[in-house]
């Protein structure tokens, strides 16, 4: 016989029952908590440091035209930047002990020296607009018998081979600038690089090329005990290699 007012005795063992809402079905996160736990999910992929800013400085005698690698040094190492430092080509190797590279002018014997000849110039004879040796496209040593050949203190080229021809009566001119500047008066003509004419233009004066006279070549340089990661990327870009060549 079953006592009144006694509860049963509590079931034990087996599953708990889920808690049931109001509505008697198991609770569930809401789709706003979701979104807050994944919100604070961390990725911890591993990211590469930026490089270091640095500075490349690439020497260039008068003359030199390196615009064209500067620019694609530019897209391609924006994290280096690269500084052109103007050299005399009377000091192009005592420069380079401040350079990482340099672009000069051959001859330069240095065995302690990488160097890569880029280019040869073709010589030009510079003299007055009003001279008769510009009334031709192109001159020879021959047509310069008689014509006084002024030969600055900088001068590239060397000795020249140029029978027939007469000396200053004037004294010397320590630039290539200064003698182009007398050519253009009359009193002589000026045999230098074309780059060298096209840097000092003016406009009364004028250049036609010297076709058996001595080139110019123009070289990259660099000292090989300091053959570094950005001088090889330079190199690269003045032999026209991508980015994605091979070295």
């Amino acid at each position: 016989m079953a006592t009144q007012g006694r509860r049963p005795a509590r079931r034990t063992g087996g599953a708990t029952p889920a808690r049931r809402g109001a509505a008697g079905a198991a609770k569930k996160p809401s789709a706003k908590s979701r979104s807050k736990a994944q919100d604070k999910v961390v990725f911890d992929a591993p990211r590469t440091a930026p490089e270091e800013p640095r500075l490349f400085r690439l020497g260039a005698v008068p003359g030199a035209t390196p615009g064209r690698w500067i620019d694609a040094w530019k897209q391609r190492m924006p994290h280096v930047r690269l500084e052109l430092v103007p050299i005399s080509a009377a000091e192009q190797r005592a420069a380079l002990a401040d350079l990482d590279a340099a672009l000069v002018r051959l001859p330069l014997v240095d065995p302690t020296l990488h160097i890569i000849p880029l280019y040869d110039e073709v010589p030009v004879v510079v003299a007055g607009a009003d001279s008769h040796l510009l009334a031709v496209d192109e001159l020879s040593s021959a047509d310069l018998a008689g014509e006084v050949v002024i030969v600055p203190g900088d001068d590239v080229l060397g000795p020249l081979d140029l029978p027939d021809t007469l000396s200053p009566n004037f004294p010397a001119l320590d630039t290539t600038a200064d003698a182009i500047a007398t050519a253009a008066s009359g009193a002589g003509v000026v045999i230098v690089p074309m780059s060298l004419a096209r840097l000092h233009h003016r406009k009364d004066a004028d250049y036609r090329p010297l076709i058996d006279g001595p080139s110019s070549t123009v070289a990259l340089v660099w000292p090989r005990d300091r053959t570094t990661d950005d001088v090889e990327t330079f190199v690269g870009i003045v032999r026209g290699r991508t980015a994605n060549s091979s070295r």
